[in-house]
Parts: C-alpha cells; structure tokens; sequence
C-alpha cells in the first residue's frame, strides 16, 4: 500500500514509523527541513520537504498512484486542502485528516466533509478522542488503560499489578478454575521493557502492566480480582479548560450528573466561557500549580484529579501536587511519550498521550478487509484488533488449538450474536464472528499479512 502523509510532527512522524516498520511505501511531506531530514534519517521513508497543500509538492511525493493520503499537519486548512487536491486532481481512493477546530465539525455543518464539499472519507478530532479516553478512565477506577469493542461487548483493560495484588505470581490457568464464569483472558503483560504474550504457565508479578480482555457487565468484578474494588467516582477536578477539558466536562454532564466536577482555567476570559457554556460543573479561575487554588477545589476530597492543560511539565507538576494535597488518583495528559517512565515512578496512576489515541483511530482505517477496531497500546507494546472473521478465513471451523497463528499473538474474545465466548483450545470461531486480537508490535505485519492474505481476515 502506497500512503502519503502529511506532517512529520508527532502523530505524522509516529504514523509513518508504525507504517513503515510493517513494509508500506511511505511519503512524508512537510515544509519544515529539520522535521524531515529528521524522519529521513531514523525511518525507512520517502522525505519531501515542502507544501502538503500544493499540488506540485504532493505530485513530487508520487500522490498519482497513491493508495491513501493522511493529512495531519498542524493547520487543519491544509489538511482539507490537501484531501481536495488529492481527490480532484489525482483520484486518490482514501483521504484521512485531522480536523482540530469544532467550528467545522459542528452538527450543522454536518454536509462539509462529503463529496458534495470537502471530500474528505475519514476525520479525526484528537481532543474529542483524547476527552473520550480521559471519560472512561474515570469510569473505571484502578484501571490504566480502557478501550471498548464490539459495541461495547468486551473491554481491554490495563492494571498495574503490586505486590498487594491477589493473584500475583498465581499461573495464568488457575484462574479460569477461581473464577470459572469469569470471562477474562490476560492478553499481554509488559515487565519492564519485555512484551509477554502470557501462556497458560505465565505469572504476573509485582510492577508488571497487564492488560486483559473481559465482558463489559464483568468489568468491576475483574478489576476487584486485582484487587480494586474503588467506589465510583463522585467528585472529579478537572486542570485545564481548554477544549480537552471542555469535551470531557460536557460527557461528565451528560452522562454522570452524580459526579461534582469542578475546572480550574487559567485565562480569565476562558474560565467566564467555560462558567457560560457548562451546566453544572464549577469554574475557578486560577494557576492550577497554586496550591491555594487547588485547596479551594478541593482536590483532597477529590476522587480523581485530571490534568489537561497544554503543557506537559505544568501536568506533571500538578498532578504531583495533587497527590500530595490527598487526590486519590490523577490522570495525567503527556504529549512526549518520554516523560511515562519518569511520572510513572514519581506517583502520577494513568497517563493519556494524545498521539497514541490519534494513531490508533488512523491505523483502524489503513488496516485492511474487515477491520472494525484497530488500538494501540502504549507506544511499543503491540495492538489490539477487532474484526471480522469472514467465511473464506482459515479460522473458521477449526479448533483454536489448531490454528496456526504467529508467535507474539493471543485471542482475548469471540463475540458471536452478541454474545461473548472465552476463547479455549477447543473453541471454534464460525463465520460472522467479531474476533478480538492481541499482536505485539513484533508480530503486527505478520499477522496483518497472515489475514489480508491467506485467511481474508482484513
């Protein structure tokens, strides 16, 4: 598959590795030297410096024969503008942008991205995806990572295991004889810098990440199994308002009127927009590193502290003063994926990086065949798949146990009918069955090639 991208800032610069490593022919644009001589360098990659927007620039690039564009420069004008040319121009088949600004993505301007205005097949709001990811860790006290699928169906949820954990150093295939109508799978561990692929004789242990496979009614109870039986949230302090912290506001409204939700919003004219826009949730103006104004928030009574404002070190640092001021728990916003070991180790219980919930709607479009979902999970752990298992696949009617799947893979569930089935060496997926998928990053190409190819899996 032949994909240009445009923008060689995080997300573009992430995209086109992920892309890469599994084998694409892959183009990035961008009008900043260093920001290309840099992606020339470290990815196996076509670099062109230059407008994404321009028509001469994007045919230099080999847009004529492309499969796909994705356009993820900083101006969303250029995004849009770019998928127009791509389209008119040189017929290319998919056009993917990020769109930040809501201004266009207001419902009635619904007929904008259509081939009746913009032609534009997939786009992506990060602050929407990024508010959505931020909701359901709140929902889910104790949990790291939560990612829904199959309509809801089944969840991947990440925990850090301690050494006050129950189940630790307990082997994988005890469980299913503690807790037999539990329907769990433990699709991936990551102890330290190793990925495991857990097999039945595997163990978590004190400081491993794990991340399980459940049926969504099953949730709380598998999370009590690590030992988190939280209460749910009832007061949430929300650090930054801008439209991150705005979005998740708004959801918390709508969807949880029991939680008391207060905002604290540095610039004063944003502070008196979001008192203006909000229904019930408290705005205070204020520097959310003063500790005064934390104090006035409440963040000691607070069950979950989240920091949203534009900046990485001022996340970190209230978040750490939120912790010491008493917050139960805080979610932490990072853009540079270097700063998770650190604020891991310093107290900070869940981070939310941006780039990866936005590479993740991306790659769910760019995989092939009968992808429903496709989720990153941090940055080099692997990802998780839904899809489709059709009537030509080589899954269908063959005992689990006999499948030849590529090493660095695990079956987390088979949802047939609505209905979810814990995956067992004797279970047999029929054709229509949603499979959810663990590959490590290892094993992505391989497994994508696997289906595309001989099993029409994609």
């Amino acid at each position: 598959m032949k994909i240009i991208v445009c923008g060689a800032g995080e997300v573009g610069s992430s995209i086109a590795a992920y892309l890469a490593a599994e084998g694409g022919n892959i183009t990035v644009i961008d009008q900043d030297a260093s920001l290309v001589r840099q992606v020339a360098e470290n990815l196996d990659v076509t670099a062109v410096i230059g407008h994404a927007s321009h028509p001469d620039v994007l045919e230099r690039a080999g847009i004529a024969d492309a499969d796909m564009i994705i356009a993820v420069t900083y101006s969303d004008e250029v995004n849009m503008v770019a998928c127009e040319i791509a389209h008119s121009l040189f017929k290319v088949p998919t056009k993917i942008a990020r769109i930040r600004s809501q201004v266009y993505l207001q419902p009635v301007w619904g007929d904008l991205f259509t081939t009746r205005g913009i032609p534009i097949d997939v786009v992506i709001s990060p602050e929407v995806e990024v508010a959505r990811a931020v909701k359901r860790r709140i929902e889910t006290p104790g949990a790291t990572e939560v990612i829904s699928l199959a309509d809801d169906k089944v969840r991947l949820v990440g925990v850090r295991c301690t050494a006050d954990t129950p189940i630790s150093a307990t082997p994988l295939r005890q469980l299913t004889s503690l807790f037999p109508d539990l329907k769990i799978v433990v699709v991936g561990i990551k102890r330290g810098e190793r990925v495991i692929i857990p097999r039945a004789d595997d163990e978590m242990y004190d400081g491993d990440d794990v991340y399980f496979v459940v049926a969504s009614d099953q949730c709380q109870r598998a999370l009590a199994t690590f030992g988190h039986e939280e209460e749910a949230t009832r007061r949430v302090v929300i650090l930054g308002g801008g439209n991150i912290g705005l979005f998740v506001a708004e959801q918390l409204e709508r969807d949880h009127p029991e939680i008391n939700t207060k905002i604290i919003e540095f610039d004063r004219a944003r502070a008196e927009f979001l008192a203006q826009t909000l229904k019930s949730t408290t705005v205070l103006h204020g520097d959310a590193m003063d500790p005064g104004i934390l104090s006035e928030a409440g963040v000691h009574d607070a069950k979950t502290v989240v920091a949203l404002t534009h900046q990485d070190e001022t996340n970190i640092l209230a978040s750490l003063l939120a912790k010491r001021k008493g917050a139960e728990r805080v979610i932490t916003l990072l853009n540079k994926s270097g700063y998770n070991s650190l604020v891991g180790s310093l107290g900070v219980d869940v981070i939310v990086n941006p780039r990866s919930v936005t590479v993740s709607r991306i790659l769910q479009h760019v995989r092939r065949g009968r992808i429903h979902a496709v989720h990153t999970v941090q940055d080099d752990f692997g990802e998780l798949i839904e899809a489709e298992a059709m009537q030509t696949s080589g899954l269908v009617g063959k005992p689990l146990r006999e499948l030849n799947l590529p090493s660095g893979t695990r079956i987390g569930a088979v949802i047939r009918k609505g209905q979810v089935i814990v995956p067992r060496g004797t279970s047999i997926v029929e054709t229509g069955d949603r499979i959810v998928l663990f590959a490590a990053k290892s094993a992505v190409k391989q497994v994508e090639k696997l289906f595309s190819v001989r099993l029409e899996y994609f």
